[in-house]
């Protein structure tokens, strides 16, 4: 059996001798083909072309301990080595060729140790992982393949060439490299001599030649690199019969002569240029060149001579004319190449020249300039050394103008440190100034604190005050006295203002958004509610802007600090930051990136969507027309007819109607766009955040016509509101009160106008990041915040009034936050996917019903015409006739 140790050294397995290196097994040995691993490192020492022994390799099996072994494993080597040039072929012929090799591949181009194995009945070289293993990794097919190896590569590669791709193989040495080139080529020759039927009889030709060894590179800097081409044919003329090993051993030779000139010149000579090499250079060269163009004139008539018919020929023949006009090609591009390069070089060879003209110019002016430099600091060291003799060598001062002088830099001196000693002073005073500032601007600063809690304090007192004349008004206990001193209280309280008095804040009409703070109410029995509720507000906004508003900014400062605009990323921190609201400043750019991260697929599909929607006019541009002056009426921005903010609405509003013609425009459309509008302030931005609301944070059939999803989500709001506040749900199926009547508007417009404007837009903020699930949150804690009032009336029209308002009386937003992310978890989205799966399917089976009772209702009305009826009319007529 033929195998090869890890490092590319076959070894002995079988009855006759082989070339040192390799081994070969009878074919009753190929199935346990087991590599023999060598316990010590195989060395050998060989001999070069001159006859000098190399100490790289033992043989092996034998470590290096004395010169005289050396030269025993020499000769041993060399013993094997003839053996095996005289062993007959025939009984190669029988052996099988495998080994280790190391393989070069990957991305990386590692070398890694493969186990190859030659198949005789297809002439492909198979390699596995181990000896050991049965599925191989890859084959190489060995009939249209070349061989060869690099001059000036490692020692031991070889390249196998097929026409699909190139295997770049690595043996131990230059021996072991050069044995599986000659068994590689052998085989090849006897496989394709069993197909063509022809005798093996150039067996004894394809010999190792004798002396081969390693194949030394050629010195010096020249960069050629010639592949040594080895594909052995059988060729029916003589020319076609030359040994091709022995060429290439020639070369062999030559190189190792030229390399032994070169490393030992001989006394008195120098080493040649890559300019003029040597004449052995120069045949080394010639020879490797007409190799190879031996080798391509062999592969060429080989391919002719394997045509079947003249057709064939004559197709390769053109063929080869197409490649030889492509070459010529090539080489007149190349040449023109070559012109060019050679002209770039000329340039850069001038500005080469122009620069180091420049360099010797500029070393010149500043040796110049050291010199001048030289020259003034002996000066100086002069003048140091005897200022009154350079002084009146010098200048020709007299000897009391120097003394002069120095009493005015003596005086100078003085008034330095004067200034130093003022200077001290001041920066002291500076000090306790600031410290007196700073201290002056903490008191201020917690008495400001103090005064805005006291005012907070102050309005909830009035707000209760308020609160108990309210009671006392709808108290029917009171007698007419004391209903008209009630009457009394109410009408002073309702006289006051909220700006009479002196405030750290004056109390604003309208937000930054443009909405009212404190509502209007269209009944004269709520002005009284609306006073208490500004109060509320007003205390409220106290209280929060020290404990709420500012370390919610400084954490939205942190986090968003040094971030670019599009550079947000999902996560918990953003998400727990998004719950408790985003500050103005920052809020349109959070909403344009969670906008875009909904939309990205669609806007990069249709980027100019919003700019094409806008080109012709749609259906239902006259339904947004009668919308838009209905739309946010409390809203500055919207109160005007003639404001542009209704103009860049009706524009979104028509842009969307192309955008989705399966919706086109539908009532309460026209408020998810305005809010949008308010915050982002470009139509396109808000265009695609209306298109992100509807399209993919909503469920699908959200706003159609039948708005069945819409119906669904109020059949879950009620299973949660049995699940989370079953005393209320209880107290809504006594009066008989359907929430859904409230609540269905809510969920379609995500509570505009319906919540104020800052707890409004605290919902926007994390609806948009979370989806709908934050409107059942906080649908249900606007309930759990009210529920214990509500569980006190006991009307069911008072209820129903009650509820049309109490989402406005709501003042504390962080409270009712609370509510929605604490006091209602758990709430997992699965849950709320699977009731609304639940409910959409009994809601899709009762549709069914009702339209069929709807076609059997027209059916029955169309047959059951009271025809007695007409009998009679038409009788009576005929009677009268």
């Amino acid at each position: 059996m033929e195998g090869e140790d890890p490092k590319g050294n076959p070894s002995t397995a079988s009855s006759h001798s082989l070339p040192p290196q390799a081994e070969a097994v009878s074919p009753a040995d190929e199935d346990d083909c087991i590599t023999t691993r060598r316990n010590s490192e195989e060395t050998a020492t060989h001999t070069n072309s001159m006859g000098q022994p190399s100490q790289d390799h033992q043989s092996e099996g034998v470590p290096a301990k004395t010169a005289a072994t050396d030269n025993n494993q020499s000769q041993s080597a060399t013993t094997m080595d003839n053996q095996a040039q005289q062993q007959p072929t025939e009984s190669l012929s029988n052996t099988k060729l495998c080994g280790y090799l190391l393989k070069q591949g990957g991305p990386l181009k590692s070398w890694k140790w493969r186990w190859f194995t030659y198949e005789e009945k297809k002439s492909q070289l198979f390699y596995y992982r181990t000896a050991q293993d049965v599925t191989s990794l890859g084959r190489i097919e060995l009939c249209s393949a070349t061989f060869g190896y690099p001059l000036h590569g490692e020692q031991g590669t070889f390249h196998i060439q097929t026409p699909e791709r190139t295997f770049v193989l690595k043996a131990d040495n230059q021996e072991a490299m050069m044995y599986w080139l000659q068994q590689l080529q052998l085989k090849r020759l006897q496989h394709r001599e069993q197909l063509t039927g022809e005798s093996t009889r150039h067996c004894t030709d394809h010999q190792r030649p004798e002396g081969q060894g390693e194949l030394p590179t050629r010195p010096g800097t020249e960069r050629r690199e010639v592949n040594m081409v080895y594909d052995w044919f059988d060729r029916p003329t003589s020319i076609l019969k030359f040994n091709v090993f022995l060429l290439i051993s020639i070369c062999a030779r030559l190189d190792g002569l030229n390399s032994l000139f070169t490393s030992h010149p001989a006394p008195g000579s120098t080493l040649s240029s890559s300019s003029s090499p040597s004449p052995i250079q120069e045949l080394v060269w010639l020879l490797h060149k007409a190799l190879e163009a031996a080798q391509l004139e062999k592969r060429t008539c080989t391919e002719f001579l394997a045509a079947e018919c003249e057709q064939e020929r004559l197709e390769l023949l053109r063929h080869r004319e197409r490649q030889a006009a492509d070459l010529q090609g090539r080489l007149e591009e190349l040449k023109a190449e070559a012109e060019g390069l050679r002209a770039s070089l000329a340039q850069r060879d001038a500005h080469v020249a122009e620069l180091q003209e420049n360099i010797t110019l500029m070393m010149a002016k500043n040796h110049s300039k050291q010199e001048v430099i030289l020259k003034l600091s002996e000066q100086v060291a002069a003048c140091m050394a005897d200022p009154r003799r350079t002084m009146s060598t010098t200048n020709g001062l007299e000897a009391l103008t120097f003394h002069q002088l120095q009493e005015d830099t003596e005086n100078l001196k003085d008034d330095i440190e004067a200034y130093k000693i003022q200077n001290k002073f001041l920066n002291s005073e500076i000090y306790q100034l600031t410290k007196l500032w700073r201290n002056s601007s903490e008191q201020e600063k917690s008495l400001m604190v103090k005064c805005a809690y006291l005012e907070a304090r102050n309005c909830q007192i009035e707000s209760r005050y308020l609160g108990v004349l309210r009671k006392l008004q709808e108290s029917n206990a009171l007698e007419p006295g004391q209903r008209e001193a009630v009457r009394n209280l109410i009408e002073d309280a309702l006289k006051g203002d909220l700006n009479d008095v002196l405030e750290l804040n004056p109390v604003r009409e309208h937000d930054e958004y443009g909405f009212k703070i404190i509502p209007d109410y269209e009944v004269e029995d709520m002005k009284l509610l609306a006073k208490i509720q500004a109060l509320e507000i007003r205390s409220h906004n106290l209280l929060r802007q020290e404990a709420g508003v500012r370390p919610l900014l400084d954490r939205w400062a942190q986090y968003m600090g040094g971030r670019p605009a599009d550079d947000l990323c999902p996560s918990p921190e953003l998400k727990f930051l998004l719950r408790c609201g985003v500050p103005r400043e920052y809020r349109p750019r959070v909403w344009r990136w969670v906008v875009r991260a909904r939309t990205r697929s669609l806007r990069e599909r249709h980027p100019d969507r919003y700019e094409q929607s806008l080109t012709s006019p749609h259906q239902a541009s006259r339904q947004i027309q009668l919308d838009l002056h209905r739309t946010l009426t409390t809203n500055q921005r919207f109160s005007s007819p003639s404001s542009p903010t209704l103009q860049q609405l009706q524009r979104i509003l028509l842009a969307f109607s192309w955008q989705n013609p399966t919706i086109g425009y539908c009532q309460g459309l026209n408020r998810l766009a305005a809010i949008v509008l308010l915050v982002l302030e470009s139509e396109e931005d808000a265009f695609w955040c209306l298109v992100a609301v509807v399209e993919t944070i909503m469920p699908q059939d959200y706003y159609t016509k039948t708005l069945i999803a819409s119906q669904v989500d109020q059949r879950v709001l009620k299973d949660f509101m049995a699940e989370k506040m079953p005393r209320l749900t209880a107290h809504f199926e006594e009066h008989s009160v359907d929430v859904s009547l409230i609540t269905f508007s809510w969920f379609l417009v995500v509570f505009v106008e319906s919540l104020p404007s800052d707890i409004l837009l605290r919902v926007w903020d994390a609806f948009l990041y979370e989806g709908t699930k934050v409107i059942f949150r906080y649908a249900l804690a606007l309930f759990k915040y009210k529920e214990e009032d509500i569980l006190n009336i006991h009307d069911n029209v008072e209820i129903y009034q009650y509820l049309r308002f109490f989402t406005k009386t709501i003042s504390d937003g962080r409270k009712l936050t609370n509510i929605a992310f604490s006091d209602m978890n758990p709430f997992p989205m699965k849950l709320l996917k699977n009731r609304r799966a639940l409910h959409l399917e009994r809601l899709q089976g009762e549709l069914r019903e009702l339209e069929a009772q709807q076609r059997e209702f027209v059916t029955e009305s169309a047959e059951r015409k009271d025809k007695d009826l007409d009998t009679i009319l038409v009788s009576e007529d005929d009677e009268d006739l």
